[in-house]
């Protein structure tokens, strides 16, 4: 057991000190967390499905060595076919990777200012979001707008909204959660905001530029916009504890395989993506891992400076209470923990 682990195993034992909090251990955190570290990685893989989850696709891109895949479970659970580590997933969160770097791309090249305004860019909204006169784009980059997280609103994961207008009306006219720069608050509107703001200024889907910009460049031929643009079968299954139904024909967003996220990831990183200007604009205002959560979907990627790897992880089932997010949290730090041990 690790120092880390010892401590969270305290933490726990201080936690149920009293019958009444017994009742609320997550013991299936605890179990996963203490369990001695197996000797591959696709033992941890496996473990992780015996720990729930319905299928795992993990990419490591280790330095000087070819990439490798690792797959367990369900790719489609109730046609009995087995987790793909090829398949298409959605990335959810980790498309904000994507938009951060094309508007890096549209600043570096004079196109956009970190500093324009919301107002400036999208008059329509002066007076419907508080304070769009004083947020600029490097505020919505770093969520340090205030604006109120659309979804945030009440039972929004029950029905979400798929378009631009749908989503903003949940926010419109609503009070400011903070000053702008006052505060920080994660913010899926900001990138709302910022997808519609390049659209506006490129004068076509912002995605295309993504695909100019980004994709090509890097040779990445499964990252797509959405579903429609795939063959559904291609797609991991999607499944929500207590929701009846397999949930990969919502549309919620970019796909991409773990390879395509892992190339992306380590061009990110190493500074081949970006010119030497873009990468300091960039890293100034974004961070440079992400992870992401969709009903049915949650993703990790990382690189790992101590060791030199990437690391990609999509595991297809979710939960209301983010037990599973937090017991996938867990089986993504005891891969890397395996990966540092085969390095030793």
């Amino acid at each position: 057991m690790t120092k880390k682990q010892s401590t969270l195993v305290l933490r726990i034992v201080l936690v149920v000190a009293t019958p009444i909090s017994l009742y609320f251990v997550p013991w299936l955190l605890v179990w996963a967390w203490i369990l001695p570290l197996p000797d591959t990685v696709q033992e941890q893989v496996d473990e992780a499905i015996g720990h729930g989850l319905d299928g795992i696709i993990v990419y490591v891109d280790e330095a000087g060595k070819p990439p490798v895949f690792y797959a367990s479970g369900w790719h489609d659970r109730e046609s009995k076919i087995p987790a793909n580590p090829k398949a298409l997933f959605k990335i959810a969160s980790i498309s904000k990777l994507y938009t951060a770097v094309a508007i890096t791309k549209l600043v570096s090249a004079r196109r956009l200012s970190l500093d324009g305004t919301v107002a400036e860019h999208l008059p329509e909204l002066g007076g419907r979001i508080e304070n769009a006169e004083n947020i600029t784009l490097r505020m919505m980059v770093q969520h340090r707008s205030g604006i109120p997280n659309y979804t945030n609103t009440e039972n929004y994961w029950a029905a979400p909204k798929e378009t631009y207008q749908e989503n903003l009306e949940l926010v419109l006219d609503k009070p400011a959660n903070f000053e702008p720069d006052q505060d920080y608050e994660y913010c899926n509107t900001n990138y709302l905001l910022l997808a519609k703001i390049m659209d506006e200024k490129l004068g076509y889907p912002h995605f295309q530029f993504i695909q100019d910009e980004i994709l090509n460049p890097l040779e990445l031929r499964n990252t797509f916009r959405s579903v429609d643009e795939v063959n559904i079968d291609d797609v991991m299954s999607g499944y929500h504890v207590g929701h009846p139904f397999d949930l990969k024909t919502d549309n919620m967003g970019m796909l991409a395989t773990a390879e395509d996220v892992g190339i992306f990831l380590r061009a990110l990183n190493d500074g081949t993506l970006l010119n030497e200007e873009e990468q300091e604009i960039y890293s100034s205002n974004y961070k440079y891992k992400h992870s992401g959560w969709v009903p049915g979907y949650q993703s990790f990627a990382e690189y790992h400076e101590d060791i030199d790897v990437v690391v990609i992880q999509f595991n297809n089932t979710t939960d209301p209470d983010l037990l599973l997010w937090n017991l996938a949290e867990i089986e993504y730090s005891r891969i890397v923990d395996v990966l540092r041990k085969d390095g030793a």
